[in-house]
């Protein structure tokens, strides 16, 4: 399939620098930064950043002041010791003393059903290795435990600090990781490990963490879908719920199970109302320390726009897979619900007031502090300057964004065409560069004409919404044979059937001559001539403005840590995190939540719903033990999560596994950019009724007997009908 990267890499262009937003640091705190308390939690302030510390600096002072608990660094050591990376993408845990991996049902899909054997649907039967040997091998999957920290804030800031230009400062800090990790790769200790530079407070502080990864890892236990996603799109973000979402994987070492004093045990007594929680994961992503210029831009610009496409593109590919009926198509329509659910909530959390005016305070309060250390002044100019970058991204988001190429907002074709004209334009202007553009001019491979033309036809609506009826790219777009007027569903039908970049010898040509793309009548061609000059113009100069802009939050960072210190912690970077939180209710929908629901309420949405998808069960769920009934299925918290903290360890404070982060509520959404804890709920799976599971449906009593000690003797009654 034709690819823009590769063709982005040869011309050295940021496609759509303005949708790449730098990372943020999260962090809230009840505790003192100096002298000062941060803030009252219900008006706005530090609080809002969010509660993802860092084990850097473990928190150890608020952990005590909070919740009259002392955690040493042995407490913390074991806690993160425990804890791991799943691959690239999740977290996970040790829950045995025999390399036992505890993670998500929604991160084995990808990983647990790629040991799927001919005539077998893990996604229809789940999974379970009743013996050792039957243990499924994953090839490619890994796990990353953390053993080694380094601060190197100091060498890399100094490297930064002689250069002349943003673009110099950030390659210079690139460059300075690079020699990092050399140095540090020779040392004793950190030889033989996976080095990774993590960024802290957008260039605030840097570390070096060295990484133990574990390539040997086996399936184990994984439910089926209907229970690992219970619910579907319908549920999700949603709360009350109820989803078996785990999986179970063994790390090998030497061929044998590895053998590991680090891990959690399960505790499956329950959690009680008010219980401090802690879970351990990798965040992903926020944005908490965006200014309130940026987010205004997210809000009116940048969010929209992002869940008009994905809405789109879902609707067409659904249209598409009624006659299709292809599971890769369908895990990617999942994929695009969930988005535009969860950018969804982001958008409504930015349109709404009282949160933006959150944003508002802590913003004066930051800046009033700043003042008052009497930090230089060239610093405390760094507000004023990000928003006057963001005001020229709003003057060039139109073209850098509707006319941006890429297959999933324009089809193949178009995109195609965009890159072709560039093409041509080497093939006459830079010689040294002709045979390797001659190289990447080959016909794209359309795999669905009828995905084509839909994908097309959205990328022509949004552009006519975005750009207005009268611009000369939508003009030329609308414009049929005879000049006739199209809409963007025939315009769509009329470019692919009459573009003639689906002939090999068309394009062998546009690919010997230059300028050929110029002089040529091909409908895509000449709609490419007019929009990708706007695009590649607005492009590079949203690159150089994004340059500035991380320059610029790498000096919010710092102030931020100057202010601060550590108890404001920093936006999620997909690296290691402990937030604390509490067992605790909330209002919902005119009535409260319940902290914890049951297997009973799995059996009455399903009966409820008439046992059709996505609430139907698989067939050995249909008669459950009287004793399943009512024991725990997922429960709710305070804590901080966000995407990445998917299979994070939810344990106690005798360092005790109770739970499984899965999800957060509807209300949690606004999370990318402000935490408010009265709101936002984590929801996790219940280690009680991950061994109910175990021990009354699947039978997997050596899971049971290795994760909790106890034998299995019991033989449950099933429910009668």
């Amino acid at each position: 399939m034709y690819s823009i990267k590769l063709h982005s890499a040869l011309l050295k262009i940021t496609c759509c620098a303005l949708l790449t937003a730098s990372p943020a640091f999260t962090q809230s705190v009840p505790l003192t930064a100096g002298s000062s308390t941060l803030g009252d939690s219900t008006k706005g302030g530090p609080l809002d950043l969010g509660k993802m510390w860092t084990f850097d600096s473990p928190p150890s002072a608020y952990f005590k002041k909070t919740y009259n608990f002392t955690a040493d660094e042995k407490w913390f050591d074991e806690a993160r010791l425990a804890s791991l990376r799943f691959a690239d993408y999740c977290s996970a845990s040790f829950v045995s003393a025999n390399g036992l991996v505890m993670t998500n049902h929604h991160c084995a899909r990808e990983s647990g059903t790629g040991v799927t054997r001919k005539g077998e649907d893990l996604n229809a039967t789940g999974f379970f290795a009743k013996t050792p040997a039957e243990e499924r091998k994953v090839d490619g999957l890994f796990v990353d435990q953390l053993v080694k920290l380094q601060d190197i804030t100091k060498q890399v800031q100094d490297a930064m600090s002689g250069a002349t230009s943003e673009q110099a400062q950030l390659q210079a800090r690139e460059q300075a990781f690079s020699v990092i990790k050399q140095e540090y790769g020779t040392k004793e200790g950190w030889k033989g490990l996976e080095l990774q530079t993590i960024t802290f407070y957008n260039g605030g502080r840097y570390a070096l963490y060295g990484f133990k990864r574990y390539t040997d890892v086996r399936l184990v236990f994984m439910p089926e879908l209907q229970l690992g996603f219970f619910g579907g799109d319908y549920d999700n973000f949603t709360y009350p719920r109820y989803a078996l979402d785990c999986s179970f994987f063994r790390v090998y070492d030497g061929g044998k199970p590895l053998q590991t004093t680090h891990f959690f045990k399960f505790n499956t007594n329950g959690v009680r109302d008010g219980e401090p929680i802690f879970v351990i994961g990798n965040p992903g992503h926020t944005e908490r320390l965006k200014t309130v210029a940026e987010l205004e831009f997210d809000r009116d610009l940048q969010t929209p726009a992002t869940i008009q496409m994905i809405q789109n593109r879902s609707v067409a590919l659904q249209a598409y897979n009624v006659t299709a009926k292809n599971d890769s198509v369908l895990n990617e329509i999942f994929s695009y619900e969930n988005s535009l659910k969860a950018y969804g909530g982001q958008l409504e959390g930015l349109r709404d007031a009282s949160l933006l005016a959150r944003k508002v305070v802590f913003e004066n309060q930051f800046k009033a502090a700043a003042k008052a250390k009497n930090l230089p002044t060239d610093q405390l100019k760094t507000w004023d300057e990000l928003a006057a970058n963001t005001a020229q991204l709003r003057s060039l988001f139109k073209d850098a964004n509707y006319l941006g190429p890429s297959e999933r907002t324009m089809g193949e074709l178009l995109t195609f065409a965009n890159v072709v004209t560039q093409f041509s334009e080497l093939l006459a202007t830079r010689p040294q560069d002709a045979e390797r553009a001659r190289s990447l001019m080959v016909t794209p491979e359309v795999k669905s004409m009828t995905l084509e033309e839909a994908y097309l036809a959205a990328h022509l609506t949004e552009a006519q919404l975005g750009l207005g009826n009268d611009d000369p790219y939508v003009k030329a777009a609308l414009t049929g044979a005879n000049g006739k007027r199209l809409t963007p569903k025939e315009a769509a039908a009329y470019l692919v059937k009459n573009t003639k970049l689906t002939d090999p010898a068309f394009v062998s040509e546009l690919s010997t001559r230059p300028n050929a793309a110029a002089a040529s009548n091909d409908p895509m061609l000449a709609l490419a001539r007019i929009g990708f000059p706007r695009y590649l113009s607005a492009a590079r100069q949203a690159r150089q403005i994004s340059q500035k802009q991380e320059v610029l939050r790498g000096q919010l960072g710092r102030m931020l840590y100057d202010v601060y210190g550590t108890a404001v912690p920093p936006d999620a970077t997909f690296s290691l995190r402990i937030n604390d939180g509490v067992v605790q209710s909330y209002d919902y929908n005119g009535t409260k939540a319940p902290i914890l629901t049951t297997f009973a309420g799995l059996y009455d949405r399903n009966y409820s719903f008439a046992d059709k998808a996505p609430w139907n069960l698989p067939a050995r769920w249909k008669n459950p033990p009287m004793e399943l009934l009512k024991q725990p299925m997922c429960f709710i918290s305070t804590n901080d999560i966000i995407g990445g903290n998917s299979g994070s360890p939810m344990i106690n404070k005798n360092l005790e596994a109770v739970g499984l982060a899965f999800d957060g509520n509807m209300e949690s959404l606004p999370g990318e950019f402000i935490f408010v804890p009265d709101r936002n709920r984590t929801i996790s799976v219940h280690t009680g009724g991950i061994i109910a599971a175990m021990r009354y449906i699947y039978r997997a009593d050596r899971l049971v007997n290795e994760l909790t000690g106890t034998p299995v003797t019991a033989k449950p009654k099933p429910v009668k009908k």
